[in-house]
């Protein structure tokens, strides 16, 4: 392997940590309420309490915010934005919505289905594939940004964020609308 291969394995790897850190950042207090359930001796209660339904709710809403940020980055994704628009709204009705329901009518106080404890670990881990794409389209986008610094002719306008020094514009500056764009 060369040291750019070995370099892109290496960002690929923490992309991967990283990301499953987020998410058992996310699951831990559910991890704790489950384990509390099961001293209790109550495990099956946790299927039908509305917490996995919360735990989706907030993956998918850190997956759209992915997506988005994807979205803003790179503003050159010519067909690509379409593809990341569906993820949105993939995420938003098969995920979100259904997890938001789910909160709802199990707090409503009505008798939970048992079909519950079926949907709700589905749910979550369609949040949890949803967010691990997320996280990999948006380092993708983002990478690609940063690669435009080594194009010929970018060396005055460097968008490097490896290295500040070389940047065209502070980090997490947002680009301003300039209003040529086709959006």
């Amino acid at each position: 392997m060369n040291e750019r291969q070995l370099q892109l394995e290496h960002q690929s790897m923490s992309t991967m940590y990283g990301t499953y850190a987020d998410i058992l950042f996310v699951l831990f207090p559910f991890l704790v309420i489950g384990m509390q359930r099961l001293w209790d001796g109550n495990l099956y209660e946790t299927l039908m309490q509305p917490d996995l339904s919360i735990a989706a709710a907030i993956l998918a809403g850190l997956a759209i915010g992915k997506f988005v940020l994807g979205l803003v980055t790179n503003r050159e994704l010519g067909r690509y934005k379409e593809r990341i628009v569906f993820f949105i709204a993939l995420t938003l009705f098969a995920v979100l919505g259904p997890a938001i329901i789910l909160i709802l009518s199990i707090i409503g106080g009505a008798e939970v289905p048992g079909f519950v404890a079926f949907v709700q670990p589905v749910l979550l881990i369609i949040a949890i594939s949803l967010y691990s794409t997320a996280v990999t389209i948006s380092n993708i986008l983002t990478h690609d940004v940063g690669q435009a610094s080594y194009a010929p002719g970018t060396e005055g306008h460097s968008t490097d964020v490896a290295d500040p020094a070389r940047a065209g514009h502070a980090p997490l500056d947002l680009p301003r609308h300039s209003g040529t764009d086709s959006w």
